[in-house]
Parts: C-alpha cells; structure tokens; sequence
C-alpha cells in the first residue's frame, strides 16, 4: 500500500479511536534510558502531541523532575527543525502547524529522541507525516553524534511492512501500550 494510503487510513482510525485513556508508561521509557551510560548527564529531545499523538508530557515531565534535560523542536523553513533545550514550565508559542514550540533555550542536539509517528512496521521503520522532518533532524544529528531514537505509537498504528525511502530513519526502539520493537 502507497505511503499516502497508510498515513490517511491510520489517521483516520487515530481520530476515531477512544484512545485517550491509553498511555505509555514512564517506566516503559525510563528502563530503556536508564541503560544508557551516563544516561543523567544525556538530553532528551521529546514533543508535544498533535493530531491524537501518543501524549509524551507525562514521560518529559518525570524526566524533568529526575533532572534530566529535556528539548522540544522548533519548526524551521525548508522542512527543517531544531531543539530546544527548555522546560516544560517555560512559555510557549503556537506555531503556523498549531504546534506549541519553546519560546526560549539555547538549540541543542538530543542525546535520545523520542519520535511521534503515524504507523510503524516490526523491521522499526516509521510513517510521519510526509514532511520528513524526523528523518532530517535524526540523520543530521547522526553526523554529529550517536543517537537513540525511540517512536511511540498505539497498537493499532502497527503495519504489515512500510515500503522505505533511502532517506528513512529507522528507529532504535519502538513502544507501544503493548510492547517494546527494538
């Protein structure tokens, strides 16, 4: 099935699913970082859930309160985007998509990144929403550094297999309500 197809069909589920009372829990997440070496001293680049998104707020806001860093992206021209190292508490401004973005922090490039995504498939490749953005800012990070990237997704946004482009990221980890792809 066509990229397009997907991405309409899973929406469309997502915007119909009751899946409000459905979240992934802190601990899910935090076992997975927690391994990491040094992982408190590690900035993690989250962001905030859009368009029945799986909610990450909660995840950011213990991170916080384990004093760990967190980071949020600012959309850029060109499909592009940066993070922003700041804290939940912080100001924020709506952005012409009608995403909240940091209005303040110095840009910073995430130590783990935890991706939205439309659907997914168990080889851990991720639909977005077509703007490739994610795929931008991880391979640009990966020239710099060594990253962990780590998509969140209802069950239901699983697929059979997701034909990928040479400029797809795949991702690290994948977390369910269910289960933890890695």
């Amino acid at each position: 099935m066509l990229k397009s197809k997907i991405r309409k069909k899973i929406l469309k589920i997502r915007s119909n699913k009751s899946h409000k009372k459905i979240s992934i829990k802190f601990n899910k997440i935090y076992n997975l970082i927690r391994k990491i070496k040094n992982f408190k001293k590690k900035i993690v680049g989250g962001y905030y859930p859009v368009n029945n998104e799986v909610d990450d707020l909660a995840i950011l806001k213990e991170l916080e309160k384990k004093k760990i860093k967190i980071a949020l992206p600012l959309i850029k021209k060109n499909y592009k985007m940066n993070f922003i190292q700041c804290s939940l508490t912080n100001p924020f401004i709506i952005n012409k998509y009608g995403i909240p973005e940091p209005s303040q922090g110095k840009v910073v490039f995430p130590d783990i990144l935890i991706v939205p995504l439309v659907a997914f498939d168990k080889n851990l490749n991720r639909l977005g929403y077509g703007g490739g953005f994610y795929d931008r800012i991880i391979q640009s990070i990966k020239k710099k550094k060594k990253i962990i990237t780590i998509g969140l997704a209802f069950e239901f946004q699983e697929v059979n297999l997701l034909s990928i482009s040479r400029h797809d990221q795949k991702l690290d980890f994948i977390v369910t309500n269910n289960k933890i792809l890695k």
